[in-house]
């Protein structure tokens, strides 16, 4: 059971990452980015058939999948902050439903729909607990998530930089009186995520389910993290990612409810739903 638990780390980490992007997406361009993994996912294929095709190293080939995804992501929010800037939150996110199944539909008729051979660039074991291997892959997700949520943490309070992030986010039509520039930071916001999260798919995919269609709906567990938080709070949703990972690798070491593994992350946002509705249930119920 430990060791289905501390398998389940390496994504749990990758949750983590992703929840991260998506909380910090919601607190600062008032979106919740459903291509959040798409980007990723589609850079991550692109790095595949860098290496693989055009016969860059493993290196090079995936540092520029990282930059196609991030621009990608770029593009994206130059959309968002063009055409969208005064739309709700919630017109702002259905709009990145559209790209989701874009770049899915793009990368099956570009790559195939069968998963890709992705190189380990970071493989083996890093140390072992009590008798079980952790390898690298977790070390890295898992120091990942913690560091860029602690890296966002200090920027949003110690810098310039992060103080004109939070006024555009509470009050955008004020900063922009101000003279913050809103466009050029919300496009570097989805930029920086788009980056992140393509690195984290790079790093995790060798070792996962990596066709299109399962990279791309890494985003509802990533979401369910992320909810744990408020979609505000960037130590819960770490917190929700790595549970996530663990509960997963416990329930696939029990054959009985194996299957449920895939559910786990659903069951997740409707317990937290209805957790953070319960006032409103209770109150109509008396």
């Amino acid at each position: 059971m430990i060791e289905g638990a501390l398998a389940g780390l390496a994504a749990g980490g990758l949750y983590a990452v992703l929840g991260v992007c998506l909380t910090l997406m919601a607190r600062l361009v008032r979106v919740v980015n459903f291509a959040q993994a798409a980007t990723g996912m589609f850079g991550g294929f692109c790095a595949v058939w860098l290496v693989t095709k055009a016969g860059m190293p493993v290196w090079i080939g995936s540092v520029l999948g990282v930059l196609i995804g991030g621009v990608l992501a770029a593009a994206i929010g130059w959309i968002a902050a063009t055409w969208l800037s005064e739309a709700s939150t919630t017109t702002r996110s259905a709009m990145t439903v559209g790209p989701l199944l874009l770049l899915i539909s793009l990368s099956f008729i570009l790559f195939g729909n069968k998963p890709q051979p992705f190189t380990p660039i970071i493989a083996g074991p890093a140390f072992s607990i009590g008798g079980v291997v952790i390898s690298q892959v977790t070390v890295w997700t898992v120091g990942m998530a913690v560091v860029v949520a602690v890296g966002v943490h200090v920027l949003l309070t110690r810098t310039r930089i992060g103080t004109q992030l939070r006024a555009l986010s509470e009050r955008p039509t004020t900063a922009e009186l101000l003279g913050i520039r809103s466009r050029p930071l919300s496009i570097a916001v989805w930029f920086v995520t788009g980056v992140i999260s393509a690195i984290a798919i790079v790093i995790v995919a060798p070792s996962q389910s990596n066709d299109a269609t399962s990279l791309s709906l890494l985003i509802i567990p990533a979401a369910a993290a992320a909810l744990l938080g408020g979609f505000k709070r960037l130590g819960l949703t770490v917190v929700g990612g790595l549970v996530l990972g663990v509960l997963g690798g416990l329930v696939a070491q029990i054959n009985e409810i194996s299957l449920v593994r895939n559910f786990l992350p659903f069951l997740f946002i409707v317990v937290l739903l209805l957790w953070t509705q319960r006032k409103e249930v209770w109150d109509a119920a008396r």
